[in-house]
């Protein structure tokens, strides 16, 4: 047997056991055989070292991808379920998203130090640091494709079968473990092919097409920059988003900085033209960062810290790091690819460090977040009515404490207030909106023509129920014209559509500025209120000239309300024929 058999043949097998040990995890989490917290830790535990010992075979050998993967997985497990311990269930900790992102971090990241480790080189040997990075991402995205391929096949090979009476994909679904198998199998032959490719497979075309947004990427960076302070800081949007945004720019810029100076100055992007993109790129990069900063302070300061807001936080603490080692890489002349390679090195350490914490005691979000929303009422930063009772609910123990001290408080004279929104909370009640929320409501109910003009008990009912962000993009269509005239580009249409239900619902028309026209459609339901699609009983819904002739239409009166000439067939859900 060649080597590239056995090779192919270990890491299928490998894939193969991987599933099989957690089909079987999963079958015994069924059967309750043990605590839910044990059936967690080992789930982190096995998928981890799965994850890990595929992704660094090939590199090293497989014995030794196995021995290294077990560390790294004990490590990641272990903060797992000391971060679970954050909330009384575990279904309620898996629920949050963000705890899994920081254990990717801690189990994806080390994986190239220790293969460069292995290598000769060193644990620091650049080259094979950043060659080996990207390769591991080739590796798995290609597994997962070719994983994707096979169960393509499959289905396909079934509905071929199944014409002759001969399908037996229910079978493979219901014969135990080996769908699960079916799948570690091709993840493990994906990679191994791979890997014996490793030279065309190498990163080089992705890194080549990522060089090519760099020029892009800085030019809009400086244009913002320079629009910015013409415009005034107020024309920056303060708020979550706007520190996203940011900090989404500052994340693509160091990407883009880390492939043009590339594992070495033989490799790296050729010509003084693209070198100065690079050093340009690099020293604008504390700019973003900043303003990201800023925009986090300012909603940090309207409305206190979450769970979100503490990571986007550490977001812009990791940011802050690359883009001032970066800034100073540039400045100091000569040799600067070379600090920023350095540097590279140095921020994955901290981004390693940063992830564990996150889930450890030391930095507990929700506690965080629960103690600043609780401080901001005691203060009285906070009314009663905008309170969010139902958020401190999702912020496990610490959240759950900080209701039981808001109970407490509600229980004293002065707190009639406090007292009315828990048992709102508890009735389901959302928090009373914000000022500048409130505000933007206002001004759209102002703009955008209604019909009837007497239905604005139904229409606020509706409205209430659209984010603010959205609601600004409402009010920019009503406050662009329609051609020809100064008709609002909107309307706000409320008829008894559904007829089966209680009240009214609505449909809005909305003219973007490209020119199409955009449909929205709004209802109570059982949850509150339901967005649903527009649809024509026949043909197309009226776009651009035409639609901006019916929106002028309905704001000139209010449309006949007539029953659709359908039947439906009281099965899979309801089944329409279209005319």
């Amino acid at each position: 047997m060649d080597i590239l058999t056995r090779q192919r043949g270990g890491l299928a097998l490998t894939g193969a056991g991987a599933g099989l040990a957690l089909w079987a995890l999963d079958l015994a989490a069924v059967r309750g055989a043990w605590p839910d917290r044990v059936q967690f830790g080992l789930a982190a535990l096995l998928f981890t070292y799965f994850a890990a010992l595929l992704a660094m075979a090939g590199p090293v050998t497989l014995r030794r991808a196995a021995v290294l993967a077990g560390p790294v997985a004990v490590v990641v497990a272990g903060l797992l379920s000391l971060a679970a311990l954050r909330y009384e269930t575990v279904t309620a900790f898996q629920m949050t998203g963000l705890p899994f992102v920081a254990a990717f971090a801690v189990g994806f990241l080390p994986l190239p130090f220790l293969i460069a480790q292995g290598a000769g080189g060193g644990w620091r040997d650049y080259p094979v640091l950043f060659t080996e990075s990207w390769r591991m991402v080739v590796r798995a995205v290609a597994a997962w494709i070719f994983a994707g391929l096979v169960w393509g096949v499959v289905w396909l090979s079934d509905a071929l079968l199944g014409i002759v009476g001969l399908g037996f994909i229910e079978a493979l679904m219901e014969a135990g473990p080996l769908a699960a198998m079916l799948t570690g199998a091709a993840l493990g032959l994906g990679s191994a092919v791979v890997i014996e490719t490793a030279e065309t497979a190498a990163p080089d075309l992705i890194l080549r097409l990522l060089r090519m947004l760099a020029l892009p990427v800085l030019a809009v960076t400086v244009l913002f920059l320079v629009a910015l302070p013409l415009r005034g800081m107020s024309a920056l949007p303060a708020g979550l988003s706007s520190a996203g945004i940011l900090l989404a720019i500052a994340v693509a810029g160091v990407v883009l900085v880390s492939a043009l100076v590339d594992r070495s100055d033989d490799e790296a992007v050729a010509g003084l033209w693209m070198g100065r993109v690079a050093q340009a790129l690099a020293a604008v990069l504390p700019l973003p960062v900043a303003l990201a900063v800023w925009a986090l302070t300012e909603r940090v300061g309207q409305h206190g810290w979450t769970p979100g807001r503490v990571f986007v936080a550490v977001v812009a603490l990791a940011a802050a790091g690359y883009a001032l080692l970066y800034l100073l890489a540039v400045l100091r002349g000569a040799g600067w690819r070379g600090r920023i390679r350095r540097a590279n090195l140095v921020m994955a350490g901290v981004l390693v460090a940063l992830s564990a914490l996150w889930l450890t005691p030391l930095l507990d979000a929700e506690a965080i977040s629960a103690r600043s929303q609780l401080a901001r009422y005691e203060d009285g930063r906070t009314e009663a009515a905008a309170l969010d009772v139902a958020a401190l609910g999702q912020w496990g123990r610490a959240g759950t404490a900080a209701i039981a001290r808001l109970e407490e408080l509600a229980a004293e004279p002065g707190h009639e207030g406090l007292a009315r929104r828990l048992a709102g909370a508890a009735a389901g009640e959302a928090p009373a909106m914000g000022e500048a929320a409130e505000a933007l409501l206002a001004e759209l109910r102002e703009v955008m023509p209604l019909q009837p003009e007497g239905a604005t008990a139904t229409r606020d009912m509706l409205l209430a129920a659209i984010p603010a962000v959205e609601v600004q993009t409402w009010i920019d269509a009503c406050t662009t014209p329609l051609p020809g005239g100064d008709r609002p580009g909107c309307v706000f249409v409320v008829a008894d559509l559904w007829t089966d239900r209680p009240g009214e619902e609505a449909v809005v028309l909305l003219r973007e500025p490209s020119g199409f026209v955009r449909y929205e459609g709004l209802g109570l339901g059982d949850g509150g209120v339901e967005r649903r699609s527009v649809a024509p009983v026949s043909g197309l819904l009226p776009d651009r000239a035409a639609g901006e002739q019916l929106i002028a239409a309905l704001q000139d009166a209010p449309p006949a309300v007539t029953p659709a000439p359908l039947n439906m067939l009281k099965a899979g859900g309801g089944i329409l024929l279209l005319p």
